[in-house]
């Protein structure tokens, strides 16, 4: 089994939060990989997964920085597969990783999701990985299907919950 995405995070503190995209990939039985490197610590590592990513048979990539958070940038700017960029909350309320990940030049886009995001960023990757992948994308589709039926549960629930001048 070969990986098909690659999380990376800046350091192993941010595994609480990636850990979650993990846990959507595992899910969808997607290969995975999870390693940490670091844009400002180690950049020849850094520069030697992007380069050879495409090789390896990674489709996609989800890397979480927090504070200044270059790692998703800099990935992106030397690979052409999808980087998908996870803010981490660790300063100033975690927009100063939003910010940073989220405002790239023309021409190196990451996608970006929330703060602490990882869970949305594994969903997307899923997807992205979908596009070529039918029995993928039923899974996805039906993944989706159970959010609505999550809502709808909740709503049932809610109909049962008393309260003297509640009309519904």
């Amino acid at each position: 089994m070969k990986a098909k995405v690659s999380i990376i995070m800046g350091s192993t503190s941010d595994l609480p939060v990636m850990e979650k995209a993990a846990k959507v990939l595992n899910d969808f039985k997607i290969p995975f990989e999870i390693n940490a490197l670091s844009a400002h610590r180690t950049p020849e590592q850094v520069e030697k997964f992007a380069k050879n990513a495409k090789d390896n048979g990674i489709q996609a990539i989800i890397a979480g920085a927090g504070m200044a958070a270059h790692l998703p940038g800099v990935i992106a700017a030397m690979t052409s597969i999808p980087v998908i960029g996870v803010p981490i909350k660790a300063s100033l309320d975690g927009m100063d990783a939003l910010l940073s990940i989220a405002q790239m030049p023309p021409g190196i886009p990451v996608a970006t999701v929330g703060i602490n995001g990882a869970m949305n960023a594994g969903i997307l990757a899923a997807q992205i990985l979908a596009v070529g992948d039918e029995n993928l994308q039923e899974a996805v589709i039906e993944f989706k299907e159970g959010l609505k039926d999550k809502i709808v549960k909740a709503n049932e629930e809610l109909s049962t919950v008393k309260y003297d001048f509640k009309t519904n």
